[in-house]
């Protein structure tokens, strides 16, 4: 690795104070799955590396019907950017108020990188195929940010501009994720990968909530893998809201987000054939969180 100095502040004003200083000579350590690797390969050489596990990031609450992070003072933060993802594995609060969460974390690397990896590292780094940025993309989530000036939110559909590229500033941290609890919804979460717990080539997250007629009330579908951030298939959700959800109207809707989908080649497949999953692919998600949903009514 490239020197660099170490600082592990254990307050939020401490950690933003220094990335005000450093700005874009710092780089935030969470859980390390992707920094760490990038600082070896020397694809980034920071003066400073900032530490932020000590910082009270790491817990889950429900507040108001909303997830969020624990804190006893108002107004408390979401869902902690320092939640590791085998907590949203094993998060009662998680299964019961959000269980797509838990699905998308199952898929996630292997248990080392479950035990270490973060939420607001991966929303941070923002790689394209990563399942998480997707899931906040179909829940329609708000991340929490804070810098030196102030604190903002910013939601998940506007936060992702390019592959591994975010609305962050260099001083600003992502403290959080908030997002409505969809507990009345099905869900799904479906993906193509080259070995289990390899990034996505396609990935494809489905949530339905249907009224007491049985006809779609509410659809989210976000696709990762397709394109340089997160694609939000808000053609899915028309052609389904008030519809009852055949295996026709499915397929239809499923066809509808392929053909709007141009995904780019790279050395392990090309974009027809992306495209090509995308739809297998969505038209299974919607169907087993259709099935879901029909078993929460």
């Amino acid at each position: 690795m490239h020197p660099f100095e170490y600082a592990a502040p254990e307050t939020l004003d401490r950690a933003l104070g220094l990335l005000g200083e450093h700005g874009d000579d710092a780089k935030v350590l969470a859980g390390g799955q992707s920094l760490i690797p990038i600082l070896h390969y020397r694809l980034a050489r920071p003066r400073v590396v900032i530490d932020i596990n000590r910082l009270p990031l790491g817990d889950i609450a429900v507040e108001n019907g909303r997830l969020k992070k624990k804190k006893k003072r108002a107004p408390p933060p979401p869902i902690g950017a320092l939640v590791r993802y085998h907590q949203l594995e094993e998060s009662d609060v998680i299964a019961r108020r959000c269980p797509v969460l838990g699905e998308a974390a199952r898929l996630i690397g292997n248990v080392r990188v479950r035990t270490l990896g973060t939420v607001g590292g991966s929303l941070a780094h923002a790689d394209p195929a990563a399942e998480l940025p997707a899931v906040m993309t179909a829940l329609d989530a708000r991340l929490a940010v804070a810098s030196p000036s102030g604190r903002r939110t910013v939601a998940a559909r506007e936060f992702f501009t390019g592959p591994l590229t975010t609305m962050l500033t260099a001083d600003e941290i992502v403290t959080g994720v908030e997002m409505d609890a969809v507990s009345s919804y099905g869900w799904a979460v479906e993906e193509l990968s080259r070995r289990a717990g390899d990034f996505a080539v396609v990935a494809v997250v489905a949530l339905v909530s249907l009224d007491r007629r049985g006809r779609v009330d509410d659809a989210r579908v976000a696709f990762g893998g397709v394109a340089d951030r997160p694609v939000w298939a808000r053609a899915v959700e028309d052609a389904l809201r008030g519809r009852e959800p055949t295996a026709d109207a499915l397929a239809h809707a499923a066809q509808t987000a392929r053909d709007a989908l141009e995904p780019p080649s790279d050395a392990f497949v090309s974009g027809a054939y992306r495209r090509h999953v995308a739809g297998v692919l969505c038209r299974r998600a919607l169907a087993r969180a259709v099935a879901r949903a029909l078993g929460r009514t």
